[in-house]
């Protein structure tokens, strides 16, 4: 297995699992179970025992290593510096060997089935992929500067929709040269390579790749953090020369444009660090410096925030094996009720699975009338969802 010979090496000193204040514990899948084989630290010292024949694949086992977020709050806060990068590497390498073995869970079996037979989780048509911009006349791409690519949760799922149209709206706004692939777009596999599926996302980033190359595109502007990672960090590795960049990193550009902003009046708004925009791709600010450009916004700070950030969840394929499932201990649960001791009228996002998460979190926690999540493009357009 990949990554191997690092896995004797954790002392299982538990830094891994906890924020930087340490009082706090910040693993998902620990936070839900409570087990240490659920921990980082655990994880790894389980697979040394696997590859060395101490254990058994089972279902158990597999379900231990598919209930990892992906957050990436171990490779932040362990100890290590020689090894730490890799540590959720080799947790995926964990993975590969399942799919291998065929020992994967049903649910991450039917994920890949999905993606093989429909080209989405959904299960739905490829043809449907543009209906979330019917009606907005967004451009399809011919030799526009960007190419907005939506991914799956923005075009199957309906909050997704809801936030692909506000930031669509916004670049349309701003007089941004972009067009879309609408149903030309497939998926762009992040959530494939992290299951473990190596060969199935090379298939689809290769193929993205080529597309890109044939229609001329320079530039990409992801929905979501996910897609933004694997375009950005893994795409290169297959051949990918173009541009990546996170719808906020363009929205940034027009915050000194006042006269095109609307904002609420004296509200409180607190942001979620998405963790492929945070912690994967070390940016914190971008979202802050959009947030507090906005005319009557409060920002204010959870105390778990930037690299301390407690993932919603939805990471590591969660969003649709909901292996970690739900439950008062469930991180996005936990989340909202951090977003309500800091006094946020709003919950702020970035990302479509994060906003999903948030607002099943809310229902769940009965706190509808408390807060409300909105993603940053819906606040610039002070979007009432």
């Amino acid at each position: 297995m990949k990554y191997q010979e690092i896995l004797h090496r954790c002392f299982r000193c538990g830094y891994c699992k906890l924020p930087s204040s340490y009082k706090d514990i910040n693993c998902p899948s620990y936070l839900k179970y409570r087990f240490e084989t659920y921990s980082p630290g655990g994880r790894m010292w389980l697979l040394k025992a696997w590859l060395d024949e101490e254990i058994k694949t089972s279902p158990h086992f597999a379900e231990i290593l598919y209930s990892c977020a992906a957050c990436g709050n171990c490779v932040e806060h362990c100890v290590f510096p020689k090894f730490k990068a890799d540590l959720l590497n080799a947790f995926v390498a964990g993975r590969e060997e399942l799919v291998d073995q065929g020992a994967i869970p049903g649910i991450v079996s039917d994920y890949f089935k999905a993606i093989q037979l429909y080209g989405n989780p959904y299960k739905l048509p490829e043809e449907k992929r543009d209906a979330w911009a019917e009606g907005i006349g967004v451009p399809c791409y011919t030799n526009e500067e960007f190419l907005l690519y939506i991914g799956c949760p923005g075009s199957f799922d309906e909050r997704g929709q809801k936030m692909a149209r506000a930031v669509a709206s916004l670049l349309a706004k701003f007089e941004v040269s972009f067009g879309i692939l609408g149903k030309e777009e497939h998926c762009d596999g992040n959530e494939v390579k992290i299951l473990g599926e190596s060969g199935l996302f090379e298939v689809l980033a290769r193929n993205n790749i080529e597309q890109f190359r044939k229609k001329g595109v320079k530039k990409v502007v992801t929905l979501s953090p996910h897609a933004y990672h694997a375009m950005r960090n893994e795409y290169p590795k297959y051949g990918a020369e173009f541009e990546v960049f996170h719808y906020t990193h363009l929205l940034a550009r027009f915050m000194d444009k006042g006269d095109l902003l609307h904002g609420n009046s004296r509200i409180k708004v607190t942001f979620h660090d998405p963790c492929y925009l945070g912690r994967h791709n070390a940016d914190y600010y971008t979202p802050r410096t959009i947030l507090n450009a906005v005319p009557g916004i409060e920002l204010v700070e959870m105390d778990r925030n930037k690299g301390d950030a407690l993932c919603c969840g939805g990471g590591g394929g969660n969003f649709f094996t909901d292996i970690l499932g739900s439950g008062t201990e469930s991180s996005s649960r936990v989340r909202i009720r951090e977003a309500i001791e800091v006094g946020a009228d709003i919950l702020a996002v970035a990302c479509p699975k994060c906003a999903k998460m948030f607002e099943d979190a809310i229902k769940a926690e009965d706190q509808e009338d408390k807060i409300k999540v909105r993603d940053i493009a819906e606040i610039i357009l002070d979007e009432r969802l």
